[in-house]
Parts: structure tokens; C-alpha cells; sequence
């Protein structure tokens, strides 16, 4: 059983919809945000990113930074920048990619749930980020942004939401990558006791992207419960915000790794190294065309490593994933990376940016890089249902959700309540669409 629940979600005027959209808080640095916030004092980024707000030296973890991020959701509050709906919601998140196009539905969903794994996870959180969320969550007193879920399919819930987007959505806009963004809100009861219905039939959920966000809603949920002598179980901060989408509308693309140096070795014995675990040969592109293909960047020439045959145990879920192979045959053993989540000397880079943006990676001093084939969503299902744990950087969703669409508050009540007048803005501005 999968529960979810309605919320009075907190979304932008549809004035000022394509000004407050924004990339995701974790897909940019605080350089790329500034830049991408600039001349824009309605971009979302002043919530999640608040350190474009400060001066450069400033620490990310800061206090300060939180504070900020408060502010800045506050005046768009008060400003009427973003409204809160009068009445509980469920809202559906259409997202279309040239042919792809996949439906989300906007709910919340149960931290207890999270916390026994009924809703299932495949990755480990690094405690600098699972902080950062927490101190977030609890500075804005809301979840700015979704948890992505996924679930195996079920006709019953895709006709319901068929049903949803045969209306007119409260915003369309297109963005980054072409990719085209629409939102319904859901608000006659009949549908949503429908949905909840459908949900109760679901097994189980699976976190597909968002780890940090629901490990920090947990912490928030725990910190709350201990601290509240009345404590209900129904109280905002014992769920959090999701978007659900389907299993079979899923899009994963590989997830691409760039190294700095070759770990004390020449091009030659490197070489040499991994000839022991794969077959090198030459390959015009560096796009990997199918599972167990890894492709290489090395100087200006790309390579195809195919693994030789006893090196891995194609029986084991996790062991057979080309990002386990990569690392427990390449960056551990060979280039000294033992741990891909802290190890400074490795990047990461997002599929849907190509193998060109490798070669420029290169080309401008990296050693080297890799490009994987994508995990497959039925790869993560069954990580997740036995139990066990991914690689880092496993999984690239695409498209990617937008910042500043929908957002709750744990306050209980209507939140402007909670905010006073608006003459309690900080900085003066008057908004314009």
C-alpha cells in the first residue's frame, strides 16, 4: 500500500511562471547559478541556490545562506509571486522531450513509509548534501522541490490521469533543451479519493532521483516528532513532496565520468592495465551503443572497452552494472579512485549533455573520460527490491523537473498567516511581470 495525500500547494503566479522557473537546485555550482539568475529577481535559484544573494566568499553552509534562502521565499509570497492554493491538491507534471513524453503526479508522500522501505531507495546520501537539505527544509519550514518517485505501471492510474490533462493545464512553457513543461492541478474530490484509491494498490515506491531530499524529509520528520509532545502523525512534517511517474515512462541517460589525471601512470601502462580486464579497440564515436560498452576518451581518440570473459559476474544485479564494472576494474584499481562520491580528482557529467561535452573536457586537460550505456529503470527496480545499493551517479534522469512549479509548506495552516503584512519585505522591490 502507497499512501499520498493532497496539499495546498504553494506555486507561481501564472504571471510570473517563466521568470520563477529554474534548473534544479543540485544541477548547477553557485557560479552557474548566478549567471543563470542573473538579471532575473524572480528565478526560483534565489530559494534554493540563496548564495548567488551573498558575498562570493561566503560559505554555502553558512547560516546566513539559509536565512537568505527564507527571505527570498518569503517576499515572493508576499509579493504574490508565488500563491498558495486555498483548497488540498494533487497536481499532474507533463514533461515532453521531442517523441518522450511522461506524466507525473504531484502528491505527498509518507516519511514513515520512507523510513520502513516501503518506498525504496538504491543509493547512499553523502552527509554534506543529506545536511544542506535538512538545514534548508527546516530554515524554509518546506520542501522546495519534489522527490522524483517512480512505480510499476498501472492502466487504472494512467486513465485517471488521462482524464486530468484532457483539460486546459494552469502553465505550459518550454525551457532548457527544448523540453516543454506543463501543470494541472487536481481539486474535486471525487478524482483525488480516486487517485488515493489507485495509490492504496500500489506495493511499493522507488526513490529514482532525489535521495538527498527524502533522506533530509526523514530527518526533519524525526527532529519534529521528538520535539512535539502532541504529536498526531498527521502533521505536515511526516510527509514530503513527490512527483510519481510510471515506471514505463521513464527516461534514463548514461551517466558519464571525467578523471583529472591517470593516477601516477603514463598512456602506456595505463593502457597496458586495462588490457588485463577489457578489449580495446578504436571507435569513431564515443557513444556507447548498447549494455557492457564503455567507451573511452583518451588524449584525442576515443576507444571501445568490452570486458573479457571471467572478469565479472553477470548473475549479480549490482556487480554487472557498467558503472560497477567501471569502477571496480578501472577507477579503483588502476587510477586510485576508491570512492567516486569525495574523490576530488573525478566529475561527473550528465548524458544529456554527449559524449562532445567529454572530448571538450579532455581536450581542455582531464586525463581522460568514460561514457556508459544508460541503467535501465528495470535495473533499479530490482536493486531496489533486493535491497541493495547502486554505484554513485548510477542513473541520469531526463527531462528534468523545474524548479519553483510546486512547493508545500509544513506549516499547517495558510502560510501567509504565518508572514505578516507586506510591508514586511526586505528589499523594497515591486514586483513586474
Amino acid at each position: 500500500m502507497s499512501q499520498i495525500r493532497a496539499f495546498r500547494g504553494i506555486r507561481p503566479n501564472p504571471e510570473f511562471v517563466e521568470r520563477v522557473q529554474s534548473p534544479q537546485y543540485d544541477t548547477l555550482d553557485s557560479d552557474e547559478a548566478r549567471l543563470e539568475a542573473a538579471d532575473n529577481p524572480y528565478a526560483f535559484l534565489h530559494v534554493t541556490k540563496p548564495e548567488i544573494d551573498l558575498p562570493l566568499e561566503i560559505d554555502v553552509h553558512d547560516d546566513e545562506v539559509y536565512r537568505q534562502g527564507t527571505r527570498a521565499f518569503h517576499d515572493f509570497l508576499l509579493d504574490g509571486i508565488l500563491l498558495q492554493d486555498a483548497q488540498p491538491s494533487l497536481y499532474v507534471y507533463r514533461l515532453t522531450m521531442g517523441e518522450h513524453v511522461q506524466f507525473g503526479l504531484v502528491a505527498e508522500t509518507s516519511v514513515a513509509e520512507y523510513d520502513s522501505g516501503a518506498i525504496r531507495r538504491h543509493e547512499l546520501t553523502r552527509a554534506e548534501k543529506e545536511d544542506d537539505r535538512t538545514r534548508h527544509i527546516d530554515a524554509l519550514n518546506a520542501n522546495t522541490g519534489p522527490v522524483l518517485l517512480t512505480y510499476r505501471a498501472r492502466p487504472e492510474i494512467d486513465r485517471l490521469i488521462d482524464a486530468v490533462v484532457a483539460g486546459e493545464p494552469l502553465y505550459r512553457f518550454t525551457a532548457a533543451y527544448d523540453i516543454e513543461h506543463a501543470l494541472w492541478r487536481v481539486a474535486d474530490e471525487p478524482t483525488i479519493a480516486a487517485l488515493r484509491t489507485a495509490f492504496a494498490s500500489v506495493e511499493r515506491l522507488y526513490v529514482a532521483d532525489g535521495h538527498h531530499r527524502s533522506a533530509s524529509a526523514s530527518r526533519i520528520a524525526a527532529a519534529r516528532r521528538a520535539a512535539n509532545p502532541n504529536h498526531r502523525g498527521d502533521e505536515p512534517y511526516n510527509y514530503f513532496l513527490s512527483v510519481l511517474f510510471p515506471d514505463d515512462q521513464l527516461k534514463i541517460f548514461g551517466y558519464y565520468r571525467v578523471v583529472s589525471d591517470l593516477g601516477g601512470l603514463d598512456r602506456e601502462r595505463f593502457i597496458a592495465r586495462l588490457c588485463e580486464h577489457f578489449e580495446l579497440a578504436g571507435c569513431e564515436d564515443g557513444l556507447p551503443q548498447a549494455p557492457h560498452e564503455i567507451t573511452m576518451r583518451l588524449d584525442y581518440r576515443w576507444y571501445r572497452l568490452t570486458p573479457r570473459a571471467g572478469t565479472v559476474d553477470w548473475d549479480d544485479p549490482v556487480a554487472s552494472l557498467d558503472v560497477s564494472i567501471l569502477q571496480r576494474q578501472v577507477l579503483g584499481p588502476i587510477l586510485g579512485i576508491g570512492d567516486p562520491r569525495t574523490d576530488p580528482r573525478i566529475d561527473f557529467v550528465g548524458g544529456i549533455r554527449g559524449v562532445r561535452e567529454l572530448e571538450r573536457r579532455v581536450h581542455r586537460g582531464a586525463a581522460v573520460a568514460f561514457a556508459l550505456f544508460p541503467t535501465s529503470v528495470a535495473e533499479l527496480l530490482r536493486i531496489a527490491d533486493r535491497d541493495e545499493i547502486m554505484p554513485p551517479k548510477s542513473t541520469w534522469f531526463e527531462p528534468k523537473l523545474r524548479a519553483g512549479l510546486i512547493a508545500r509548506s509544513l506549516h499547517e495552516g495558510d502560510v501567509l498567516e504565518t508572514l505578516g503584512a507586506p510591508e514586511r519585505r526586505t528589499d523594497g522591490r515591486k514586483p513586474q511581470p
